[in-house]
């Protein structure tokens, strides 16, 4: 298992300006734990899609652990089942979070 900081060091050099386009809008996670933190996707650039610290524009924020949050986008927890359980909390716009899959996969 990576670090979230591994992952979205990964995910910008996987995002493409159609993928970004696409949904256009701008997500903060805030990820729980020893190596945890708050990165930015803003898909409304063109590019540099990736920042590490807080938005006052998000559209949509996710908050999880980090255990949750590798769990989640290595694929061993679905999105669905992680905010019925508890273990992922949105804040804002419930169907930009709701399209997040076709991000994350990267």
């Amino acid at each position: 298992m990576g670090t979230p900081g591994e992952y979205f060091e990964k995910l910008g050099s996987k995002l493409t300006a159609e993928k970004a386009a696409a949904l256009g809008a701008i997500y903060q996670f805030t990820i729980q734990g020893d190596n945890g933190g708050i990165w930015v996707v803003d898909l409304s650039k063109s590019s540099n899609w990736i920042s590490q610290g807080a938005s006052d524009t998000s559209e949509c924020t996710i908050t999880m652990s980090e255990s949750d949050f590798m769990d989640l986008v290595e694929g061993r927890l679905a999105g669905p089942q992680a905010f019925m359980l508890g273990k992922l909390k949105i804040d804002g716009n419930m169907g930009l979070a709701m399209k997040l899959g076709s991000v994350l996969g990267g």
